[in-house]
């Protein structure tokens, strides 16, 4: 697993196992929100003792997963836990037009995924470098696709994106 470095792009990071996934919700929290340990672990109502060991050995129990995402602001346990279902979660969008930015985000993540696709059949790129940029690309789809029909009917803006 590599860790984030202090400018990262979140939205591409995908964990690679569930030990990694509760580690990148807490780095979230702490770069994102300047969230402690401690911190979090009141904001659950949880000890501090029982957050660090949850975090250390991978493991919370399935009802603190929802308090925990929501304190830490992100949802890689979700996420990942999807991932290993063989299902991808992609967030219900609004209905908003979409700005020049987004369209070539998207077209970069095309791009990074014939990149990434070429190579892994040359034997250069590794199966889950391959399959998360693949993964990206059909998750900015689905993404527009569903911001394309609810665009006649946008949603609230909650504020509650990542």
């Amino acid at each position: 697993m590599t860790f984030p470095k202090k400018r990262c792009n979140w939205k591409q990071i995908r964990p690679t196992d569930l030990k990694s996934a509760f580690r990148l919700c807490k780095d979230y929290a702490i770069a994102k929100k300047r969230l402690s340990v401690p911190r979090i672990a009141e904001l659950m109502g949880e000890t501090e003792d029982s957050l660090y060991k949850w975090l250390s050995n991978g493991r919370m129990p399935a009802a603190l997963i929802p308090a925990y995402e929501h304190v830490c602001g992100i949802h890689y346990v979700s996420e990942y836990l999807a991932a290993a279902n063989g299902s991808i979660v992609i967030k219900i969008p609004k209905g908003k037009k979409a700005d020049e930015s987004a369209i070539n985000d998207l077209q970069l993540s095309f791009s990074k995924a014939m990149e990434r696709l070429i190579q892994f059949y040359r034997n250069e790129a590794d199966l889950a470098e391959t399959k998360d940029a693949l993964t990206n690309i059909l998750k900015g789809i689905v993404f527009h696709r569903e911001n394309i029909i609810h665009y006649e009917q946008p949603g609230l803006d909650l504020g509650d994106e990542q």
